[in-house]
C-alpha cells in the first residue's frame, strides 16, 4: 500500500455542494447598487425605532383568552399570529399571547380564519 495525501477533491463532493453554478459571490447584477458601484443608503435612512412591549409598559394589562378584542390585534387578516418582531412584544408576553390565542380558538371565541377570506 502506498500512502497518498488527501486532497479536497479526493473525498468526493463537499457537503452542501450540488455541482451546479455557485450562488452569490462577486459579479452579477444587483438591484440595490447604483451604476457607479455604490450601494444605496435607503436602509440607513429607514431605521425604525425599537418597539417596546405594551404589556411590560403598562403592568395592569393582563393577557386573557376571554378578551377577544385585545387578542384580535395580534392576529392577521388571514388568521396567522403576528410575530413579535412586528408587534414589538417581548418573548415572555409573546408566549402568553400565543397560548391565549390558541386557547380562545379552541373554545371558539376567535375564529381560526377570518370570515372575509374565502
Amino acid at each position: 500500500m502506498s500512502f497518498q495525501p488527501r486532497t479536497s477533491n479526493s473525498r468526493g463532493p463537499q457537503r452542501g455542494s450540488q455541482g451546479g453554478p455557485q450562488r452569490g459571490g462577486a459579479g452579477g447584477y444587483r438591484r440595490d447598487a447604483s451604476p457607479n458601484g455604490q450601494r444605496s443608503t435607503n436602509r440607513q435612512q429607514q431605521q425604525r425605532k425599537k418597539r417596546t412591549c405594551r404589556f411590560c409598559d403598562s403592568k395592569d394589562v393582563y393577557i386573557d383568552y376571554k378578551n377577544e378584542k385585545r387578542l384580535q390585534r395580534f392576529v392577521s387578516e388571514q388568521g396567522k399570529i403576528i410575530p413579535r418582531r412586528i408587534t414589538g412584544t417581548c418573548a415572555h408576553h409573546q408566549r402568553q399571547l400565543v397560548t391565549a390565542i390558541k386557547r380562545a380558538r379552541h373554545l371558539a371565541l376567535i375564529s381560526f380564519v377570518n370570515d372575509a377570506v374565502s
